[in-house]
C-alpha cells in the first residue's frame, strides 16, 4: 500500500498549482484505501504482484477519488473523513474539474497496461457508477422504495467499483475465467456490505469517529436500508416519522428518526444483512489456492462490516 500511495502521488503531480494544492488535500485526507487493496490481494491470490499492479490500484483509487470530488458537489457536503470536503475549500469549480483532470489520469494508466480487456471492464464499471449516482439522485424522498430498489443503486454506485478491482487483480494475473468470476463476485458483496455498514453507522455512530455529521443521509433525503426497514416493519408512527423526515429532505426530524431506527431492531437486521454478504464474499472465492492473500481478502471483508468509521 506504501508503493500505491507513492504512484498515487506521483501520478496526480501536474504543472497546474490548483491541481497540486487540491490532489495534495485529498491526498492527506486518508482514506480506507480497500478498493486497491483488493486489487492487490487478487492479483498476489493468482501469484502477481509488482509495480504494473500498484499502478493499476492506484489507478482504480483514482476513479474512487474523482466520484467523491463529484458527489460531494452534487451532495453538498462540507465534512468527509473529519474535514472539509474538497468543495467547501476550493469551491465547487474546483472541485468538478479536478475532478475531471482525476477521472482522465486513470484513463491514461489504464490504455498503458495495453490490455482492452482492462479498458473494457473499467471503462464498462465506470459508466455504470454514473448510472448508480443518478438512480440515486431520483431516489431522493422516494418513501416507496422497496429493499431490492436499495440494493440495485448501492450494486450500482458502490459495489460495481469493488467488482472491477476484483475483475482487475485476477485479469492482470492472467486468472482463469472462473477465478476472474469468483473474485468479481467477491468484490460486489464486499462493496455491499461496506456500503450497507456505512448506513448504518449514519444511524449508530459518532460524527468525529466516522468523519461525517450524523443525519447527512436523512437531510439528503437518502433512503437506506435502515429507513426502509422501519418503513416496512416499524409501528404506524415510526413508518410515519421516516416517510415525513424523507419527503421534507432536513435534519429537524432527526432524533425522532433516530429513536425509530433504534427501537425498531432496523440496525440489527440491516447489520445481518451486512454479515450475509460476507459469508457470501467468504464462499465465492473458497476456488483460490488456500494463501495469505486469500486469507487477507477474508479479513478485508470482515473489516468492512465490523468497524466503527
Amino acid at each position: 500500500m506504501q508503493a500505491v500511495d507513492q504512484v498515487i502521488r506521483r501520478r496526480l503531480h501536474s504543472d497546474v498549482v490548483l491541481i497540486r494544492q487540491v490532489a495534495d488535500y485529498i491526498i492527506n485526507a486518508g482514506g480506507k484505501r480497500m478498493r486497491p487493496a483488493v486489487v492487490l490481494l487478487a492479483a498476489r491470490a493468482l501469484g502477481l504482484s509488482g509495480d504494473s499492479v500498484h499502478e493499476q490500484a492506484a489507478m482504480i483509487e483514482f476513479i474512487h477519488t474523482a466520484t467523491l470530488l463529484h458527489d460531494d458537489v452534487v451532495d453538498e457536503s462540507s465534512l468527509r473523513r473529519g474535514r472539509e470536503t474538497a468543495n467547501a475549500m476550493f469551491g465547487n469549480a474546483a472541485s468538478v474539474l479536478v475532478g475531471d483532470f482525476i477521472y482522465t489520469r486513470a484513463f491514461q494508466m489504464m490504455v498503458a497496461t495495453d490490455s482492452m480487456r482492462v479498458l473494457e471492464v473499467m471503462a464498462g464499471a465506470t459508466n455504470v457508477l454514473a448510472e448508480g449516482e443518478v438512480l440515486q439522485l431520483l431516489n431522493i424522498g422516494n418513501t416507496s422504495i422497496d429493499e431490492a430498489g436499495y440494493l440495485r443503486v448501492i450494486q450500482y454506485k458502490t459495489a460495481k467499483l469493488f467488482e472491477a478491482a476484483g475483475r482487475l487483480g485476477a485479469i492482470l494475473a492472467r486468472g482463469t475465467l472462473e477465478q476472474e468470476e469468483a473474485l468479481a463476485r467477491y468484490g460486489i458483496e464486499l462493496g455491499t456490505a461496506f456500503q450497507i455498514i456505512d448506513d448504518v453507522l449514519d444511524y449508530s455512530g459518532d460524527a468525529d469517529t466516522i468523519g461525517k455529521s450524523l443525519g447527512d443521509d436523512l437531510a439528503e433525503g437518502k433512503p437506506t436500508l435502515p429507513l426502509i426497514y422501519v418503513m416496512r416493519q416499524g409501528t404506524p408512527e415510526q413508518a410515519a416519522v421516516v416517510r415525513q423526515a424523507l419527503e421534507q429532505a432536513n435534519r429537524d426530524h432527526f432524533d425522532a428518526v433516530l429513536a425509530a431506527v433504534q427501537s425498531s431492531g432496523a440496525l440489527d437486521y440491516a447489520r445481518e444483512q451486512a454479515w450475509a454478504a460476507v459469508h457470501r464474499a467468504q464462499d465465492a472465492i473458497s476456488i483460490l489456492p488456500d494463501t495469505d492473500a486469500r486469507q487477507a481478502l477474508c479479513d478485508l471483508v470482515h473489516q468492512a462490516v465490523d468497524r466503527t468509521s
